[in-house]
């Protein structure tokens, strides 16, 4: 090819890549719905959206390093702390009677449907065991199912990625080289490559641990030098054995998610904003070098193919690893109808199709084709039902609000315990260790160690946010943190009225009013609460009693509506109405000082009165 053709090509990728993700975003559809088609669209238009033309031989390998950027990032959102009990129980399940089962039922599928060789169906069952972050995480945020059920699918979806990008490897070299292996051999070869895996990963973990925490990086340096330890990291595991890189990349995401170490390292929206664009290029350019003449004869029996998983292979691995454990009977449903496939399919079909073609595997130049439309058939199905069917089997996160109160005061602390006795289930964050272990003390959820990873984007998603309240005693913080979540959108940002005008000004964000009204200011709460003011919970019904003022209103659906100093905001959390909706609430309300009386340093409980 061509210089000219070189630039158009890459920069019409590009280009797709995040035109389609805006696009997505705005129909709120998972963006792999859009991209697939919209890749496969350019290829069939145009004669330089072709990767492996654009980069040769490089091409497979930056897919292996890209995808483990991005599985990288998937572990930077899986803290192990939360992963227990039948939790963790099921996950292993999932993962290992999965890509147990789902492999040899896909390929026994495979082979009649397609027409193709029992080698190329065994590629193409092992390609298909996976699930994969980057299309169950939309699809989830979208639905809002249980958090347990969440959580599993998340780390189910992380983990079979790694699993499958290995044994894709391994079944890919013992069909190249013409060997016939037994099954001890394939245990040892499969085990040998997680060594490699998880080896690589503790050496990642120990880089990452003395560039991030012992040099103290700075957020842009942090940032590149954990893209950079991730890239080489996966890159030696794979030139030592194939897809190796996966796992190190998951050990190294969760190693930073869950070690203490780690709690001040900060995933920055530049590293975000990278995995976004990484994920849509893959996908335009992988879509891109499936042709219409080779969709053509696998359309049909690739249907049939995506018949046998979802209504056979997936619901038989849900009912066997969720046997025995504490889950309902709608989230096992659940777990039953919830299995799209992704980008380590797509990037591993990619890698190991036109090789299998080029060594005489008959059939091997269905795979490519076969898996593309088995990636679009199950993340259109599961997106399309997944909130339906939640709803059916009541499986779905109530519609309340969850405030993430930002704050380690005394009387921030009661408030949530306040606002939990109302219903509400409230994160609290604050960023010293003595407040956070006080959080903890006082049996309140704390949040994250990174507040804007937690109170935006996909971190508040994950988390469920519905609305931050900066309840600090610095005006200063309060005031740069709202400009800094200003652009969030689905979500209200509050903050306390400043004790005094600010000299820079920042200012509140449109829409969202002052807290409490101009004499509740941080030092005037925090003084009040002290001098033994108390937070309670009354019906709505109730008179507001003297000297009390009001701080929240809980509605009968569990809508959390601020009192505010100005205009009353309208949005995700909110509710216009007095009280929330129709109904009786409860009000959250801050009482007079007593006239005698001192609070203690240590906080009482708060109680619903009434």
């Amino acid at each position: 090819m061509t210089s000219q053709q070189i630039f158009v090509g890459m920069g019409l990728i590009v280009v797709l890549a995040v035109g389609g993700q805006v696009l997505a975003s705005r129909l709120r559809i998972p963006a792999i719905i859009v991209l697939l088609p919209l890749g496969f669209a350019a290829g069939a238009i145009t004669d330089t959206v072709h990767p492996d033309q654009l980069l040769g031989d490089a091409y497979p390998p930056l897919v292996s390093l890209t995808v483990a950027v991005i599985l990288y990032d998937a572990g930077l959102g899986l803290d192990l702390r939360r992963l227990s009990g039948d939790t963790r129980r099921v996950v292993h399940r999932l993962v290992w009677i999965g890509a147990l089962l789902t492999a040899p039922i896909a390929a026994f599928a495979a082979a009649p449907l397609l027409g193709i060789s029992a080698q190329a169906a065994a590629m193409l069952g092992t390609i298909l065991i996976v699930s994969g972050p980057t299309v169950v995480g939309p699809v989830l945020n979208f639905v809002r199912p249980e958090e347990r059920l969440q959580r599993i699918l998340l780390w189910e979806g992380s983990l079979i990625d790694a699993v499958g990008g290995i044994a894709g490897a391994l079944v890919f070299h013992a069909l190249i080289n013409d060997r016939k292996y037994g099954l001890g051999h394939g245990v040892l070869q499969f085990l040998g490559s997680v060594g490699i895996g998880l080896l690589g990963g503790a050496v990642g973990v120990a880089l990452l641990w003395w560039l991030l925490v012992r040099m103290r990086l700075g957020e842009i340096l942090g940032t590149t030098v954990q893209l950079a330890a991730v890239i080489g990291v996966a890159a030696g595991c794979d030139a030592i054995r194939d897809d190796t890189g996966l796992i190190a990349a998951i050990v190294m995401g969760v190693a930073v998610a869950t070690l203490p170490a780690f709690e001040l390292t900060l995933r920055r929206p530049f590293f975000e904003s990278l995995v976004s664009l990484a994920v849509g290029v893959l996908f335009i350019s992988i879509s891109a070098t499936v042709t219409w003449a080779s969709l053509r004869p696998v359309l049909l029996p690739a249907l049939g193919l995506v018949a046998v998983l979802v209504l056979a292979a997936r619901p038989l691995v849900a009912a066997l690893s969720t046997f025995g454990t504490g889950l309902s009977p709608g989230e096992r449903a659940f777990l039953g109808w919830m299995a799209p496939r992704g980008i380590v399919a797509a990037s591993t079909a990619a890698t190991f199709s036109a090789q299998l073609t080029a060594a005489g595997i008959g059939g091997a130049n269905r795979i490519l084709p076969a898996t593309f439309l088995v990636i679009v058939a199950t993340v259109t199905l599961y997106g399309l039902t997944a909130a339906p069917v939640a709803r059916r089997l009541g499986v779905v996160r109530p519609a309340r609000s969850r405030p993430l109160l930002v704050g380690g005061d005394p009387w921030v602390l009661e408030l949530g315990r306040v606002l939990r006795s109302a219903g509400l289930d409230t994160l609290v964050w604050a960023g010293r260790t003595a407040e956070r272990e006080r959080i903890a003390a006082a049996g309140l959820e704390p949040a994250g160690s990174d507040l804007l990873d937690c109170a935006s984007g996909e971190g508040a998603e994950r988390e469920s946010v519905t609305a931050v309240y900066l309840l600090t005693a610095d005006d200063d913080f309060n005031a740069l943190v709202s400009v800094l979540l200003q652009d969030d959108e689905g979500r209200t940002v509050h903050r306390l009225t400043p004790a005094e005008p600010l000299e820079h000004g920042a200012p509140a964000r449109p829409g969202a009013g002052l807290l409490f009204g101009a004499e509740l200011t941080g030092p005037a709460l925090a003084e009040r609460f002290r001098g033994g003011a108390a937070i309670s919970a009354r019906p709505t019904a109730d008179r507001l009693p003297p000297g009390h003022d009001l701080l929240f209103t809980v509605g009968p659906g569990g809508r959390l509506t601020p009192a505010t100093a100005g205009p009353r905001p309208h949005g995700r959390g909110t509710d216009p109405r007095p009280g929330g909706g129709s109904g009786t609430g409860t009000q959250i309300l801050l009482g007079p000082v007593p006239a005698v009386a001192r609070r203690p340093e240590t906080p009482g409980r708060g109680t619903i009165d009434g």
